[in-house]
């Protein structure tokens, strides 16, 4: 799908020192940054920093992904279109528009019940038909619907959560930062080819954890509220 609107002179700016600069070279996904209103993703309180360069609080202790950091994880996906995603953080939705500007289907997943419906109003006004949400434990994953062509994580884990590894299609990428709660971490690519799944480990990065049965499990569930479902 492709995201209607006009030009938007702060996304041009922010993708040209921002992610051009930094070696990001996907045209498909300096496009879609550039054509994605990132300030409609944040709270009207913190959208002057919507086009800077670092993360801005969403609420409910979350963040929306610094721009280079979204650019550059959705480039490691390698999409050439006609994929099926599951994200693993829904959060803002920012990164499910990037996402849904560049594959078939969006399978999205948020534990914040807010988080999650606030993000799908965004998504739907903006006409994204192509995206589903849940809100539930991402580090499990959406087994009704895989396997999937590409799995990205917006949160840590302390390891690949075994159910994502399980739920990669053949030949599927999968990026998530991966390391301590509140150390060191770094942003791995996981491919599986048949039963063997290959890791490599790509730049140092910091997120927030990812609380669940397969992740970090010492913070409650998730956020209970109405199911936004889907599509957006």
């Amino acid at each position: 799908m492709r995201i209607s609107g006009e030009s938007n002179e702060p996304a041009e700016r922010m993708v040209r020192l921002q992610v051009e600069s930094r070696q990001v070279k996907d045209p498909r996904v300096l496009e879609a940054m550039r054509r994605v209103p990132r300030h409609l993703f944040i709270p009207s309180g913190g959208r002057a920093a919507a086009y800077e360069d670092r993360p801005v609080p969403i609420g409910h202790g979350q963040t929306i992904s610094q721009p280079y950091i979204v650019a550059f994880m959705t480039e490691l996906l390698e999409l050439r279109g006609g994929e099926r995603v599951l994200e693993i953080g829904t959060g803002s939705g920012y990164q499910t528009a990037i996402l849904s500007e560049l594959c078939s289907r969006v399978f999205s997943m948020e534990r914040i019940a807010p988080l999650a419906l606030r993000a799908r109003q965004t998504l739907e006004e903006l006409g994204c038909r192509n995206v589903w949400i849940r809100v539930g434990d991402g580090s499990v994953g959406w087994v009704e619907e895989a396997p999937f062509d590409r799995i990205i994580a917006a949160a840590a884990a302390p390891s690949i959560p075994p159910a994502l590894r399980d739920q990669l299609a053949d030949n599927g990428l999968l990026v998530i930062p991966v390391g301590e709660m509140k150390g060191a971490q770094e942003l791995v690519v996981a491919r599986r080819i048949g039963s063997t799944v290959t890791v490599r480990e790509s730049i140092g990065c910091r997120f927030v954890p990812l609380l669940g049965k397969g992740a970090f499990t010492d913070r409650p569930g998730p956020v209970a509220g109405p199911q936004p479902g889907g599509p957006a």
